[in-house]
């Protein structure tokens, strides 16, 4: 099922596959943000600084982190729940608002006052970003809050048939999280993937699959980049040795992705992409498809093939975007 061109056979099996996502029940575990934009243009320099001055003509956000990857499972008609920490301010209040528009179970949410939510603004003028500001607490989740959010994972998990893990290093998945969620996951017999963190990479001990793109590859096991496909393979394998993984998953751009199993088995996967205009979010969208399928029972090789279509369905739109069922039936006719 990796080859430039599938069968009629396979692709009616990936369309099948596609339709058993609606009501198939993830939860998403991670750092939750918001993605906030404000856009306007650009007709003078400031007098008081060499910088431009932006005439702000909209504004808007959306969920960013573990909220995306939520987003791009709510667009593929799964029942989502998300377990993260928010800060009792704006910015939390908004993000519940926009998870509950989605259909997404903010039930598992943790709310903590002494933490502000992370937010990021990016302010575009022209099409082109002047400035990015973040306000958030990236500290390490205490243990009073590790406990908190613990015992609302061991309540979450009872109905979910996958767990993803989405680490953007803003201390909600600490070392006792990580290692709590993926025994709990493993114990449950769920299927538990992880979006890597460089700084956390070999924490992600004995996952169903891990899905680094090939930079976070690279610099999470400590090596210089090498060029070809022998490097990548041997990378893989270890990857895979390290980490006891069932399988790695590595998102390659324009190259594809290269699926490695346990056992030594490596499949090259060529890129659906026909046309790329953006490239932000696809490894959300990735793992969020490769999870669903494996919700539904899916072996790893049909699991990686659809999240390939998914991912190749996102870059060809602007922003941050989320494939459909209908357009995945529609690419895989």
């Amino acid at each position: 099922m990796d080859g430039a061109m599938l069968s009629s056979a396979e692709r009616k099996q990936l369309r099948r596959l596609v339709s058993s996502f609606p009501d198939k029940r993830v939860l998403v575990l991670g750092d939750l943000m918001l993605d906030q934009y404000i856009r306007g243009t650009v007709g003078r320099i400031s007098p008081e600084a060499p910088v431009p001055v932006v005439r702000v003509a909209a504004e808007s956000s959306i969920p960013g982190g573990a909220g995306n990857v939520a987003a791009n499972l709510a667009a593929l008609k799964a029942r989502v729940s998300i377990l993260g920490v928010v800060g009792e301010d704006p910015a939390g209040q908004e993000l519940l608002s926009h998870f509950s528009g989605l259909g997404i179970d903010t039930g598992p949410i943790v709310l903590d006052p002494r933490r502000v939510t992370s937010q990021k603004c990016r302010v575009i003028a022209e099409r082109q970003q002047v400035v990015r500001y973040d306000r958030e607490t990236a500290e390490p989740l205490d243990s009073a809050l590790e406990d908190k959010l613990l015992s609302r994972l061991t309540a979450a998990l009872k109905d979910a048939q996958a767990l993803i893990l989405s680490d953007y290093g803003k201390g909600v998945l600490t070392p006792r999280v990580l290692r709590t969620a993926i025994g709990m996951a493993r114990r449950a017999r769920l299927p538990v993937t992880v979006d890597p963190k460089i700084e956390h990479f070999k924490r992600y001990r004995q996952v169903t699959c891990i899905t680094p793109n090939l930079h976070e590859a690279w610099s999470g096991m400590r090596r210089t980049p090498q060029a070809g496909v022998d490097a990548i393979e041997r990378l893989g394998r270890d990857i895979l040795k390290i980490l006891r993984s069932e399988s790695v998953l590595i998102t390659r751009g324009p190259d594809g992705m290269s699926l490695f199993r346990d056992g030594g088995r490596v499949r090259h996967i060529p890129t659906r992409a026909r046309e790329v205009f953006d490239v932000t979010g696809a490894g959300d969208t990735v793992i969020s498809t490769l999870t669903l399928a494996l919700a539904c029972g899916a072996p790893i090789g049909h699991a990686a093939a659809v999240s390939n279509y998914a991912a190749g369905i996102v870059v060809g739109k602007l922003g941050t975007a989320t494939a459909s069922i209908p357009e995945l039936h529609r690419l895989l006719r």
